[in-house]
């Protein structure tokens, strides 16, 4: 297996598409292997079940369809296949990403044809060099974490820019979110309050917020998203939040 590091001048691109089910919230750092190995529905570590998982690897392979694109995506300790679904139009925002490069990856656990794939939620080429090896202590640590926290029976969740920690209180995630503006932090609170499965609805954020112009509130979803503050659900225009 090559290891070797990937073309580090690519440009970074983001998109959304994943949904949430009912059952799991959170991000979780993870080896491909870690997911290969997990069982059918979300992913479970300790009996935290998260909505969404990071992983880091090298685009081995390419395939795009009318319907989708999927990538292959190979650490030191396997190879998954991704899955990015089209809708009408969304082959220009596709991912640019390129073969033999590194990319970070944010998606939910599905299994196909009884293998594990990710359905993608947001993919971004890898910059640095250094972000591949702390990925790997990033998994390393949610590992040891979650193992802790389940000893002394806490089962919260949590997460954070790709790296998530069970057992993290409410005042805790809101600090978390605390380099937000007041404009975002506001935002994020109303996306965070929706009870429901589907999230919020783009123009009941602008409704609720009509001080806020519509083109700023686009801006302020599309950068909630990048930060992995918010994600979409059953479309573009729905928004859960990770927390």
């Amino acid at each position: 297996m090559n290891d070797s590091f990937g073309d580090f001048n690519a440009t970074q691109t983001a998109t959304a598409g994943a949904t949430k089910e009912a059952s799991g919230e959170g991000i979780i750092s993870l080896l491909v292997k870690q997911v290969l190995d997990s069982p059918e529905g979300n992913f479970k570590m300790f009996d935290v079940t998260y909505a969404l998982v990071c992983a880091v690897g090298i685009v081995r392979n390419i395939e795009t369809s009318s319907t989708k694109i999927t990538y292959s995506i190979e650490d030191h300790s396997g190879r998954i296949d991704a899955h990015y679904w089209l809708e009408e139009g969304d082959a220009i925002n596709a991912p640019d990403v390129m073969i033999n490069n590194y990319v970070k990856v944010y998606g939910s656990v599905r299994s196909q044809a009884g293998q594990r794939v990710l359905m993608v939620f947001k993919l971004l080429n890898v910059l640095d060099p250094n972000e591949v090896c702390t990925h790997v202590l990033e998994a390393l640590h949610s590992r040891y974490k979650a193992e802790e926290y389940h000893v002394k029976g806490d089962t919260g969740t949590s997460s954070a820019a790709g790296m998530s920690t069970p057992g993290l209180t409410s005042s805790q995630g809101n600090a978390m979110v605390a380099g937000l503006d007041s404009k975002q932090l506001a935002v994020f609170q109303a996306i965070k309050s929706k009870q429901s499965e589907e999230g919020i609805h783009r123009s009941e954020l602008n409704a609720k917020f009509s001080h806020i112009s519509a083109s700023e509130m686009n801006n302020i979803l599309d950068f909630m998203i990048s930060e992995g503050h918010i994600y979409s659900s059953i479309d573009a225009d729905h928004f859960i939040c990770t927390l």
